[in-house]
């Protein structure tokens, strides 16, 4: 189809349309964007209880000099604000924090929306494309530099910047925004100073716990023991129970054969276990929070090989390779491309499934594949791990999944918001981007309009853009169908808006 048929479409936005939402995106940067003048409303959070008349909490790495960082901020806020904030260092141990808070970033970033008021790692790099997009090139380059921060200071990408995130990140798409950005500057002295991060992250990633050295492959794995502390204060329903309380009821309900109860809940006494709160941090760590994908509420994700965090580390072999061949350091790109071949051999061995032509999670517990179709499965077409005979299976198997909004999460609904009805814009861009890198245009320019289309009619009756979508009644009212986690649909919403200036740009 072209440019011109998919524009003159009566199904497609028109022009104008289109450009009201654009307008709106343009505008949604600065309303998203956090800077030191912006410290008190960063620090505020509706995630975790705070008592009125205290101060807000900001904590500095331990390797910098509060004073200096507390005098660049007088010179930019009100003393009034000032005094609503406490600069503290970090303790040794994140385990010692006793008062949650705000982690320092040194330069301007760009948060999702709503309840997410702080800077994300997954969600970074779709922000990032359309800050990119968007011709907002500092901003798009801070936010490459903050995460390179975050690794220095804090020993990793983070989940997010808060304190009750120490102790996970998010899947790896570091040297993915690295190169987007280096695609526009061709700065190669700033890519050569990319790298001591790039390489500290991917052996969080690389090595155990993380590293299932069983499968060869990599797994979420948060550190951090008990109860989220933005799940025990936000998460709850009308009736004041907590994500936790629902799940106990759950369990105390119905009879799971996904995964072993017992390793996850005691009946007796009617807890979840230690082992359960590290299953749910992991699955925090995932960015899919929650769905049934790893088993009800993905708790048993701690025993799983992850098709998404396996596709994305070999895609950050092959951008690291790349990064090196850039410099003129050929002899280290070649370990880095051989090491995404081990990581590709490993993936057609445990995460291919020949009889269904899918990709799936592998529980290397159980030594067995989940048969739960999930959008993950585009994964390794986006990134040209699938062979051609695998690209069509998966193409083959497209129906299970295309909605009349876009790319379902899953086939399955199970009151989770990462399952079906509902759509999320990073997978509908992986998807997307898959079908069209092996050839199937027409499919990936069909579903790009779907999936703008939804967008532009709910921005018409909103004024927003948001967070997630019900795909199959195009609709963002989404709220009665989510029964665990948040049910609550953000606005803003960073990765939305870049994923539909990334699509439009496809469709021009």
């Amino acid at each position: 189809m072209t440019n011109q048929s998919i524009l003159s479409s009566q199904e497609f936005p028109s022009k104008a349309q289109i450009q009201a939402v654009r307008a709106y995106i343009k505008q949604s940067w600065q309303t998203l964007t956090r800077s030191h003048e912006h410290i008190l409303e960063a620090a505020r959070d509706p995630k975790i209880d705070h008592i009125p008349g205290t101060p807000c909490l900001i904590y500095i790495s331990p390797q910098e000099d509060r004073s200096s960082i507390e005098q660049s901020l007088q010179k930019v806020i009100s003393p009034e604000e000032f005094k609503q904030i406490e600069i503290r260092t970090l303790p040794a141990e994140f385990e010692q924090i006793q008062e949650h808070g705000l982690l320092y970033l040194p330069h301007t970033y760009v948060v999702p929306g709503g309840r997410f008021n702080e800077m994300y790692g997954w969600d970074s790099y779709y922000i990032q494309l359309g800050l990119l997009r968007d011709g907002e090139m500092q901003l798009a380059q801070n936010m490459v530099e903050q995460l390179v921060y975050e690794v220095e200071q804090y020993g990793t990408i983070l989940n997010a910047n808060r304190t009750y995130m120490l102790g996970r990140s998010q899947p790896p798409v570091l040297t993915l925004m690295i190169l987007a950005l280096f695609k526009y500057t061709q700065d190669q002295q700033w890519l050569q100073s990319m790298l001591p991060a790039v390489e500290s992250y991917y052996y969080y990633w690389a090595l155990p716990p993380h590293l299932n050295q069983g499968t060869g492959l990599s797994r979420y794995f948060a550190f951090g023991e008990g109860p989220a502390p933005e799940v025990l204060f936000d998460e709850r329903d009308e009736q004041g129970r907590t994500h936790y309380d629902r799940i106990k009821e759950y369990y105390r309900r119905f009879e799971v054969n996904a995964y072993d109860v017992s390793l996850y809940y005691d009946p007796a006494s009617d807890q979840l276990t230690d082992l359960f709160y590290k299953g749910d941090r992991s699955m925090r760590e995932s960015g899919f929070d929650p769905s049934n994908r790893f088993g009800p509420f993905n708790i048993d994700i701690i025993h799983y090989a992850p098709v998404c965090l396996n596709v994305l580390l070999y895609q950050m072999e092959q951008d690291t390779a790349q990064i090196y061949e850039i410099l003129g350091h050929h002899d280290i790109a070649q370990q880095w491309r051989d090491r995404a071949l081990h990581r590709h051999q490993r993936i057609d061995q445990s995460l291919w499934d020949e009889e269904s032509g899918l990709y799936f999670d592998y529980n290397f517990r159980t030594g067995e594949r989940r048969q739960y179709e999930y959008a993950t499965t585009f994964y390794p077409l986006w990134a040209g791990i699938a062979s051609e005979a695998q690209a069509k299976r998966v193409w083959q198997n497209l129906e299970q999944f295309e909605a009349p909004g876009g790319i379902l999460t899953s086939t399955h609904v199970s009151g989770n918001q990462w399952d079906a009805p509902f759509g999320w814009a990073p997978l509908n861009l992986f998807a997307i981007q898959g079908l069209d890198r092996y050839g199937y245009h027409q499919d990936a320019q069909r579903l790009a309009q779907k999936f703008i289309s939804m967008l532009v009619k709910e921005f018409e009756k909103h004024g927003t853009l948001v967070e997630k979508y019900d795909v199959c009644a195009c609709s963002s009212d989404v709220s009665d169908e989510i029964f665990f986690g948040y049910s609550s649909n953000e606005i803003g919403f960073g990765w939305t808006n870049g994923v539909f200036l990334e699509l439009l740009a496809m469709l021009e």
